[in-house]
């Protein structure tokens, strides 16, 4: 796809998000906003996918290991086809499908259950060891938070992914510095990112996790690198995209009201200037 239409799938993902998370009166926007570039790049020009056949073998993976920000990919997945845009509005129903984190046997599209953070490396590595054991030519791509890697579990499965040497496999780290209880440097310093995973044998790009044309130069990088795995660390702004969420902790985890709502949509949609 051409960049203006990522950038606009990426409107709609930060729409579904928006709808999701006030539907519910809960869920986790700003870390799910700060994602939806990565996320349009992905699910609309680099993942190969079938979403009318969503199990198929072949297919690329992706694992959101924070997964908190389920809105964000069941917003993606809306819009590439696997189920329809309007059951984004029974998210957190008791009813619906689409609980507060993603369940991979009953939501089409979702390869693995996530929730427990700091497990998502794990089994990437482990789907990428399997894919390699079968001579497969699957690529998986699993996205992290720059506060769930203060998690232990990810530095021993980071030295895994090295040591298996596996170039299938490309870690995406939305950095956007804050998490539930502040900045990043505040609560548990996992600075600097990109030495970390450097030390630990890791192919590392630094962008702009924001910018789609960053994004989608970083993804095509990543698939020339032999003998190593890719870390993308990309630097977003939480609650991008709606003015008065970025860069502000308190949207970690709350749902906007009415009047927040129809703020939020506007923004996103770009009928005001703000």
């Amino acid at each position: 796809m051409e960049i203006k239409e990522l950038e606009n799938k990426a409107k709609e993902i930060r729409k579904g998000i928006i709808e999701q998370v006030y539907s519910a009166a809960s869920g986790h926007p700003g870390g799910a906003l700060s994602i939806a570039d990565i996320m349009a790049v992905l699910y609309f020009d680099e993942l190969n996918i079938d979403e009318n056949n969503p199990n198929w073998e072949n297919r690329d993976r992706l694992i959101l290991s924070k997964g908190h920000a389920s809105t964000a990919l069941y917003a993606s997945l809306a819009e590439r086809g696997y189920f329809p845009k309007e059951d984004l509005k029974e998210f957190r129903n008791i009813e619906s499908k689409l609980q507060g984190h993603p369940n991979m046997n009953d939501v089409p599209g979702v390869d693995m259950s996530t929730g427990s953070l700091g497990q998502g490396l794990s089994v990437s590595n482990g789907i990428a060891i399997a894919g390699k054991m079968d001579n497969k030519t699957y690529r998986v791509y699993c996205i992290l938070g720059d506060g769930e890697i203060e998690e232990g579990q990810i530095w021993e499965a980071a030295m895994a992914s090295s040591k298996y040497k596996l170039d299938n496999l490309c870690v995406i780290v939305d950095n956007n510095n804050l998490q539930i209880d502040g900045t990043i440097e505040e609560v548990m310093s996992s600075y600097p990112i990109d030495e970390k995973f450097k030390s630990f044998g890791f192919n590392v790009i630094t962008i702009d996790g924001n910018d789609i044309n960053q994004i989608k130069t970083a993804f095509s990088q990543a698939k020339s690198v032999k003998d190593k795995p890719t870390c993308i660390v990309a630097k977003t702004i939480k609650g991008k995209g709606v003015p008065f969420m970025e860069n502000k902790a308190e949207w970690h985890g709350k749902a906007p009201n009415q009047e927040q709502y129809e703020e939020a949509m506007k923004a996103v949609i770009g009928d005001v200037l703000f």
